[in-house]
């Protein structure tokens, strides 16, 4: 018979299988009173990071996350600490998944691993679902969600967590911006004049940040899921970058991500198909952030720094995704044409510079 797929999941990839035996033993001594049935299991295909699949025993389901294949840069995905965020995060923001345990067992999967529960909903990436054709109220009503619960999330007292026991959200914008400079420095291949510009110009226009909140720092809409009519959000997942810190960067990690309608071919098409959110009804870029400040009462004079920031950090994440091709760590073909994607980003990145939000 066979499997059983979700709309997100995917049988799983050649090269990227589990030890089904010695997990199953491992699920049953853990968690126990489980069906007396064989594990399945599949893979969620959206990501080019951290490798996450669907446990299913009988009616039991759960997730597993684990680090991505060959080697990974220093504190890069920590699963434990992603484990200890959602734990903390969790009761006070129920789209976070409930965990469930953590192993640095690397026997069983090859790396240290946590599970978290399933949530079930729709996630969208570059379409809608099979036989649905959306109208501008459902997009809107998609981006008004998204603006809400960054702005709850942002609500959110971090100091009430435990959150502030590993976070250190004094100084973060200057960290983040010489950190990720450094990542670029270690995972460089190609010579690009726009990087040295960029280099120098974040360093000499770091802003006064506003006051630290718990910030995703990978907030984008195909790492939300929501219920059939889209008035919901039921779950927000990849936390592995959640820390206290500066809410704007967040908000500008977030619209690095939210590609519209008149953006560039080379930067719409970048990954392949471009997301939904360049369809009519959703909202613009702009029209996102004066939303969001009008939720939260934040000044957001010094947008133009974090969009520009944002947009040099996801250049970087991609350089690094394909440092690790060229150096044959991975064979995923998708990551095979990231360097040209990166030269985009870092030249969207320059042009937001000069723009006034």
């Amino acid at each position: 018979m066979p499997k059983q797929m979700s709309q997100d999941t995917i049988p799983v990839r050649k090269g990227e299988q589990l030890n089904t035996d010695e997990l199953e033993k491992f699920l049953r001594t853990e968690i126990g009173n489980l069906p007396n049935e064989p594990l399945d299991i599949l893979q969620f295909s959206a990501g080019h990071s951290n490798l996450t699949y669907q446990l299913k025993i009988g009616d039991w389901e759960a997730v597993l996350r684990r680090p991505p294949l060959g080697p990974v840069a220093p504190k890069a995905h920590d699963m434990e600490r992603e484990f200890r965020v959602i734990s903390e995060i969790h009761p006070f923001f129920k789209e976070a998944p409930k965990p469930l345990l953590f192993t640095k067992n690397s026997e069983i999967t090859g790396a240290p691993f946590f599970i978290m529960e399933r949530r079930h909903g729709v996630v969208l990436d570059t379409s809608f679902p099979e036989g649905m054709e959306p109208d501008e109220g459902v997009c809107s009503r998609l981006s008004e969600v998204m603006v809400d619960k960054l702005a709850e999330l942002h609500s959110i007292d971090y100091k009430k967590t435990g959150l502030a026991e590993i976070s250190n959200p004094d100084g973060f914008m200057d960290r983040q911006v010489h950190g990720w400079i450094g990542r670029y420095v270690r995972a460089k291949t190609d010579e690009v004049s726009d990087a040295d510009m960029l280099k120098k110009w974040l360093i000499g226009h770091i802003p006064v940040s506003p006051d630290p909140s718990i910030i995703h720092y990978d907030y984008k809409l195909n790492n939300a899921m929501f219920n059939e009519d889209f008035t919901e959000m039921t779950g927000l997942f990849d936390w592995e970058m959640a820390t206290a810190g500066d809410p704007l960067a967040d908000l500008g990690a977030a619209m690095s991500y939210w590609i519209q309608g008149d953006d560039p071919d080379l930067l719409k098409f970048g990954l392949g198909k471009p997301p939904v959110t360049v369809l009519s009804g959703f909202y613009s870029r702009r029209e996102f952030m004066e939303a969001y400040a009008k939720k939260t009462g934040r000044d957001l004079g010094s947008m133009n720094f974090y969009l520009t920031f944002a947009y040099f950090k996801l250049a970087v994440i991609c350089q690094q995704i394909y440092y690790r091709y060229k150096k044959g760590q991975t064979s995923d073909p998708r990551f095979s044409q990231f360097n040209r994607f990166v030269k985009v980003l870092l030249k969207h990145a320059v042009q937001a510079a000069d723009e006034k939000i």
